[in-house]
């Protein structure tokens, strides 16, 4: 039953993306008819104001924003929250009198904040150029508040090249008992391979939350393939019934690493590097890294990306972690001006082959029937599973209550394992990961 419901999943998560030549040109200042696309250049009437989500996407949102004033006379204006502080940058911008047309919703709960202010999408030509419906979210009424402006995917990142210098293939790993068979014997014999299995598992904040969010995600996915209609919304408790999953993933991490498992709670790691150097095999993270590897001189053809191997009966059929928190949503409290202008922009950053080709590479992936296609490795990874009829993972971590709160409290628990690895401090982590969602869900809502 398990499979079944994992590939009704896939099912609803393919990324089917096409690369077209033709791009019509945005609307005019009235609000198109249902299924229409626009026509005609927009006129320089009402104005565009993007609270950016993405810190590293910046400059090139700037250098949008510019392209399109200059084409159209429509002002552009891009502010990008510090990393960590969208939520608060998001609350402030809204309070004043020139408030963000074009702003970030990016899961059910951020509906449940925001959905009064969100500018119903349903039927608008940038929705009708939508290749999914898997990444839009709506509210209680039905009303289309935000949708994905790109996707992302994470897993174990793997260097092919040193894997085969290590006498094995990317053809061996299937499951976790694969995985854990080659990572144990790279790091058997890191002295004389000169690499390790894996690259380290710091910790600190820039990097803890790979683990207490991403391959956290393990167990909240196949505990919603068990009882999916639990996790139609954020749920009050939950069961832990992947919990050793969860375990068999971070013990080979650990333990399977030049690093000290102990030492892991200081930081002051640098994974990437690690990996760039060719000091692991293994690297935990997401298709956003290959910009940062491809600069440090790594190429495509040497890497790929795998799934959370973990234990989990019929995993052969897995896929990896697709997602994602990148939900455009329109500001219903502005102008009807700047509504249509920033309508127009968002088709035409879609549609633009160069407008859409900039925001590709800067992103990834967009999910629209003529934007750019990715030249991203790890993305092309992923719909290679989903085309093979494995099962995407979504991102059931969106739901974590309190997510500040519950994750601090997982990273001291993992940290104290870390440092013991017996059972009674495991316990610790199965209590923060289980009781405290409980307790945060309690604190979010009352």
């Amino acid at each position: 039953m398990k499979k079944i419901i994992a590939l009704l999943l896939c099912l609803v998560m393919v990324f089917a993306l096409c690369a077209c030549g033709g791009n019509p040109a945005p609307a005019e200042s009235q609000q198109p008819a249902e299924g229409d696309a626009p026509t005609e250049q927009p006129a320089a009437a009402g104005s565009v104001y993007w609270l950016n989500f993405k810190p590293e996407s910046d400059q090139t949102l700037q250098d949008l924003a510019k392209m399109y004033t200059e084409k159209t006379g429509v002002p552009v204006t891009v502010l990008t929250a510090a990393s960590g502080t969208y939520n608060e940058t998001l609350t402030a911008e809204m309070d004043k009198s020139v408030a963000p047309t074009l702003f970030v919703v990016g899961n059910q709960a951020a509906v449940d904040t925001w959905g009064d202010y969100c500018y119903d999408l349903t039927g608008t030509p940038i929705a009708n150029e939508l290749t999914t419906d898997a990444y839009n979210l709506y509210d209680a009424d039905g009303r289309l508040c935000s949708i994905g402006y790109c996707y992302e995917c994470y897993g174990i990142i793997v260097n092919k090249a040193l894997l085969q210098q290590a006498g094995h293939s990317i053809d061996e790993i299937t499951n976790f008992e694969t995985l854990k068979a080659v990572a144990e014997d790279i790091h058997a014999r890191a002295g004389e391979l000169g690499f390790d299995a894996f690259t380290s598992s710091s910790m600190s904040s820039d990097s803890s939350w790979r683990f207490t969010g991403h391959l956290a995600n393990l167990e909240y996915y196949y505990e919603s393939v068990d009882d999916p209609e639990a996790w139609e919304q954020c749920p009050a408790e939950i069961k832990g019934t992947y919990m050793d999953n969860f375990k068999n993933l971070w013990d080979l991490y650990i333990n399977n690493s030049a690093a000290d498992p102990a030492a892991l709670a200081a930081g002051g790691f640098d994974a990437a590097t690690e990996f760039a150097n060719g000091e692991a095999v293994f690297y935990s993270q997401g298709n956003w890294e290959w910009s940062g590897l491809q600069e440090k001189g790594m190429k495509a053809e040497d890497l790929t990306m795998i799934p959370y191997y973990c234990g989990v009966e019929g995993e052969e059929k897995a896929g990896l972690n697709c997602g994602t928190e990148n939900c455009w949503a329109v500001n219903s409290e502005a102008s009807d001006e700047d509504i249509q202008a920033t309508l127009d922009f968002m088709y035409w950053c879609v549609t633009d082959p160069d407008a859409s080709r900039m925001l590709v590479d800067t992103f990834g992936v967009m999910p629209y029937k003529q934007a750019a296609e990715s030249t991203n490795p790890f993305l092309a990874n992923a719909n290679a599973y989903s085309a093979a009829g494995n099962y995407v993972m979504p991102w059931v971590t969106n739901f974590q209550p309190n997510v500040d709160a519950y994750r601090e409290a997982l990273v001291s628990a993992m940290n104290q394992y870390d440092a013991d690895q017996s059972d009674a401090n495991w316990e610790l982590v199965r209590t923060a990961f289980v009781d405290g969602w409980a307790v945060q869900y309690q604190a979010a809502n009352g």
